[in-house]
């Protein structure tokens, strides 16, 4: 991390007051918790003990007010957090796990912010620990690409690596490069990704699962298939077709060498997720997903290595939650990927 007044500016370590909750002294190791596994650091300061997985805070919905969308996922990451503290911790001898922060946006800044989070993720990745990260809306993906990318970069010269979105919309939207008339926002990011593995000479291998066709213009279906985008909307997202969409999902695995898990929470129906800015009339369950993120979690390579380096969960927004059900939906989606990172 660089110690400019910039990234001050826009990096503020976790308050260690976030991860409290129920303590049972009487169960010893068997009864932890979240809030007792997890380290705080400053990422500014200070470098990780040991690899292990870092959690970062994207404080930002810039993007979903430049897309018309609704705004307040800025304040998503400390809920998400507050919600995942308190759940049971299973694993006995896991990697470490650290909480680096949060990145947030300052003055509509929306570039220097995903600049600053892409950073953040590069540093986590060089010191070989995974990142999950809370956002934000789904601006957040291209912030989080920017960083794998260049973990990357000087690695592997073509590297294949699967982009796997759970949404109900493919976020392909055009935009400017230059910025100047339709900058990018939280409906662009798969398309930046595209266009930057193209400058790179690097596959674009994008899988969007859940897509509602009412809710994306068949300009947007036309790019996907332009993009040979592989993807599957939410009426095909059912019990009776999930051994299939399993069997698919593991193909599109096996042609990749790293994985990116990215969660839009406006996948699930509004009944399960109400607090969202886009709302789903109909949405995928929450079993199907679950099952779905299983393979995703479990993918190694010839070596037996994790596929997956990094995961985000995006579009949680506090304005519209219900009794905190989305969050604590946010939460047990964590809880599943930290899990499976950590043991």
């Amino acid at each position: 991390m660089t110690d400019s007044n910039t990234t001050k500016h826009l990096y503020q370590p976790t308050s260690p007051n976030l991860w409290q909750g129920r303590v049972d002294h009487e169960d010893g190791e068997a009864g932890r918790r979240f809030h007792q596994t997890v380290k705080v650091i400053n990422a500014d300061r200070a470098s990780n003990d040991q690899p292990g997985m870092v959690i970062l805070g994207f404080c930002c919905d810039q993007g979903v007010l430049r897309n018309k969308g609704r705004i307040g996922a800025a304040r998503a990451p400390d809920l998400i957090r507050k919600a995942l503290a308190n759940t049971a911790w299973h694993l006995n001898n896991p990697s470490p796990l650290y909480d680096g922060g949060n990145i947030l946006c300052r003055d509509h800044d929306l570039e220097a912010s995903q600049k600053e989070l892409a950073d953040h993720i590069y540093t986590a990745l060089e010191q070989q620990s995974k990142v999950l990260i809370f956002g934000g809306g789904h601006e957040t993906a291209w912030g989080s690409f920017q960083g794998l990318a260049r973990h990357l970069h000087n690695k592997v010269k073509t590297p294949k690596i699967g982009i796997i979105n759970f949404d109900a919309h493919f976020d392909l939207r055009s935009y400017s490069k230059d910025n100047n008339h339709y900058p990018g926002s939280s409906g662009t990011p798969f398309r930046q990704i595209a266009d930057h593995c193209q400058l790179l000479g690097w596959p674009f291998q994008y899988a969007c699962l859940g897509v509602s066709r009412a809710s994306n213009t068949q300009a947007l279906f036309n790019c996907a298939q332009q993009l040979q985008v592989f993807y599957r909307e939410d009426h095909q997202l059912v019990t009776q077709q999930l051994d299939k969409r399993t069997t698919e999902l593991l193909q599109f695995i096996d042609g990749c060498d790293y994985l990116y898990l990215t969660i839009d929470m406006d996948v699930f129906p509004a009944a399960a997720a109400p607090g969202v800015s886009a709302p789903a009339a109909r949405g995928v369950s929450v079993e199907i997903i679950e099952s779905l993120i299983q393979p995703i979690l479990n993918a190694e390579n010839s070596a037996g290595e994790n596929k997956l380096l990094l995961a985000d969960l995006t579009e949680y927004n506090p304005n519209f939650d219900i009794d905190n059900q989305t969050a604590r939906l946010a939460a047990r989606l964590a809880w599943q990927i930290s899990h499976s990172m950590l043991d």
